[in-house]
């Protein structure tokens, strides 16, 4: 099973993405494959979206809800998707994770359970990221 397969199987992978300074900062996400590319979504506003706006370079692993990586990192390339791409990635984290989408924030921030109890703004906007692994 080659790299892009076992992490698209993964529920969770850890996404390193690195600060101006070089500094990397891990987040667990969820995760979705299509084809050769994984995929994730988050807040556009995000920290880890921030950081992809300087730097495409990104590490990923699996690793488990709360961060805890188990398994070897792998080098890649992450982008941000546009409003069509993310609807895309929306398609898939709801195809892939159903009700979990619904009630714990991977589709709209500000209309989930967590999101409402959390008081999230409702102008919050989401951001596919696209993963290509490197050769």
């Amino acid at each position: 099973m080659s790299s892009i397969d076992s992490l698209g199987d993964e529920e969770y992978i850890s996404l390193t993405t690195f600060k101006r300074n070089g500094t990397g900062v891990a987040t667990p996400v969820w995760v979705m494959r299509d084809g050769d590319h994984l995929y994730v979504i988050t807040e556009a506003e995000s920290g880890k979206a921030k950081r992809l706006r300087n730097f495409s370079r990104v590490m990923i692993a699996p690793c488990d809800m709360r961060g805890r990586v188990e398994g070897p990192s792998v080098d890649a390339t992450a982008e941000l998707l546009d409003d069509a791409g993310t609807e895309h990635v929306r398609e898939l984290l709801l195809a892939k994770y159903g009700w979990k989408a619904r009630a714990f924030g991977g589709l709209e921030a500000a209309r989930s359970l967590v999101g409402r109890i959390r008081r999230r703004p409702s102008d919050s906007t989401r951001v596919g990221i696209r993963i290509t692994l490197s050769n």
